[in-house]
């Protein structure tokens, strides 16, 4: 029977946002600069501080939390909503009115006033950071203008009224446009009619409009707004993350050309690679440091004490694991970085740090930032994506054949907190090839849906399905590993599958990666629904 969940806090840390993607500041000193190193790395967006330079002399070793609450990492959405409206003259023996709603200035000001609450009770809804900016009103393109140049991410459209280029100019600001319209929820909106026909096909058969689609309206439901809000989010939190790339930057059979190109060209990631030949002094100076490695022994006998843990390895591995847990944490900090990356991490760090990265790579993303085994940003890009989109930790892993609706994921690696919340039943054994160090077994819950996202070596067409765990078994293969049952059409999977690794993550958060995949012009095909 698996073991009941647990928190593992026996310290309480708040968790921190920081909207401006810069550091919080902390009331203890960091350096003298009135930054602790825990707030430091709790305060982390997607394009936080600029790097320190490595220094090969430093023993540090970053402080791991065992337990807490996760961090909350990226930038709040900025969404600016306005109303486009027009208000009609009556004239005698003849049509003077299109259809909609709203006929007056009295009509206007109670729909400003609608919106702004339900507004406010989507932000309070929201399961990440939102800012709603103020009701802006337009009733042609030159009132238009102030919204296309204001700052925000998402230009949220509520089509009451007016024409064509008012709305083709908010569209053409090359922000995110959502165009609301009105049915059943309040006065009926004009554009309820005509959005499809007029804006998006201009009066022909053929999409004509650029940078938007049907996929980019929405009838009534705040839920509707919500889920693309969230993709939203996730796109821009991923572009331009700063991830550190131990033994620089690589990725899996082909990938290893392609991966890096496109996580620049079309993730905009800043990839910062550290050499072996940095680091290297740095463990040696860490491991022969007793008040670190004393400190490791504390950590370790406190992880250790956690319910649901249970080690299957010698100890002294699991000790050096947490020196070297802070060491990468230490190259994300100077490197102002939430996301970390090893290559060669099944060879070249063993004898250097007497153990392996598996249970950094575990401890790091259960704090809430991000840490991904083998440098591959085929993948790594996605788990990003999910990540902020989530705002649970992902699961980088080897798939296998599917067949009959069944297939395995497994790596040495993989998040504990796969909630975001609670931790899982985690068993630390040693890595399965090498048979050495400490890697943790997550028995993943049975039942738990999954988001299983597939992408190929180009980053052209990824394929996504809905999975559930039914099983997490010990056979001899990577430690951390679940039997997936795959909802839809399986076979579209094991006909349509590219690249090789696949990112998972609790929940379905499928349309909102196929919504922001679109914004970026990759292909998405989502098996579940096929």
């Amino acid at each position: 029977m698996a073991a009941k969940k647990n928190s593992r806090s026996p310290q309480n840390h708040l968790p921190r946002c920081c909207s401006s993607g810069k550091p919080i500041i902390g009331e203890k000193d960091f350096f003298g600069k009135g930054l602790s190193r825990r707030d430091f790395l709790l305060g982390l967006g997607a394009g936080a501080v600029g790097a320190w330079a490595l220094s090969s002399s430093s023993a540090k070793a970053a402080p791991v939390s065992i337990g807490g609450e996760m961090t909350r990492i990226g930038s709040p959405l900025r969404v600016k909503p306005v109303l486009v409206y027009g208000l009609s003259q009556r004239r005698e023996a003849t049509s003077w009115r299109p259809w909609g709603g709203l006929h007056t200035q009295d009509d206007v000001n109670n729909e400003v006033k609608r919106i702004e609450g339900e507004l406010n009770k989507l932000a309070s809804e929201a399961d990440f950071p939102v800012e709603m900016l103020p009701v802006a009103l337009a009733r042609n393109a030159a009132e238009a203008a102030p919204v296309k140049d204001s700052d925000c991410d998402v230009i949220l459209v509520y089509a009451s009224g007016g024409w064509m280029d008012t709305f083709e100019s908010l569209a053409s600001s090359k922000k995110h446009n959502i165009m609301f319209v009105r049915h059943k929820s309040g006065p009926v909106y004009l554009w309820y009619e005509i959005a499809h026909p007029h804006f998006l096909r201009k009066a022909t058969d053929e999409y004509k409009q650029p940078g938007m689609d049907v996929w980019d309206v929405v009838v009534d439901k705040y839920s509707e707004v919500l889920w693309r809000l969230r993709a939203l989010f996730g796109l821009k939190n991923t572009l331009g993350t700063k991830i550190v790339a131990l033994g620089d930057a690589g990725g899996w059979g082909v990938g290893h050309q392609l991966g890096p190109k496109t996580a620049r060209e079309i993730w905009k990631l800043d990839i910062i690679p550290v050499t072996y030949q940095q680091l290297e002094p740095r463990i040696k100076k860490a491991l022969a440091d007793d008040k670190v490695v004393q400190e490791a022994q504390r950590q370790t006998d406190e992880y250790l004490a956690q319910k649901g843990v249970s080690l299957h390895t010698d100890k002294k591995f699991l000790v050096n694991a947490f020196v070297l847990t802070g060491l990468f944490k230490d190259l994300m900090q100077e490197a102002g970085a939430c996301a970390f990356t090893i290559n060669a991490c099944m060879g070249t760090i063993m004898p250097m740090s007497q153990t392996t990265a598996c249970l950094p790579l575990n401890l790091i993303n259960d704090e809430g930032l991000m840490a991904f085994c083998e440098s591959d940003f085929v993948v790594i890009p996605s788990g990003i994506l999910l990540r902020y989109i989530s705002g649970k930790p992902s699961f980088l892993n080897d798939p296998t054949y599917p067949y009959d609706g069944v297939t395995t994921c497994a790596h040495c690696t993989g998040p504990s907190r796969m909630n975001g919340k609670d931790f899982e039943p985690t068993e630390i054994h040693t890595h399965f090839e090498s048979d050495y160090g400490a890697a943790p077994k997550v028995n993943m819950q049975k039942g738990q849906a999954l988001t299983n996202l597939i992408p190929d070596f180009a980053s052209k067409q990824w394929v996504g399905f809905r999975g559930k765990v039914i099983d997490h078994p010990f056979y001899d293969i990577c430690r951390c590993q679940i039997d997936i049952e795959m909802e839809g059409n399986w076979k579209k999977v094991l006909e349509d599958m590219r690249g090789f690794h696949w990112m998972t993550c609790y929940g379905d958060y499928l349309r909102e990666v196929g919504y922001a995949l679109k914004k970026l012009g990759i292909g998405w095909e989502n098996a579940t629904e096929v």
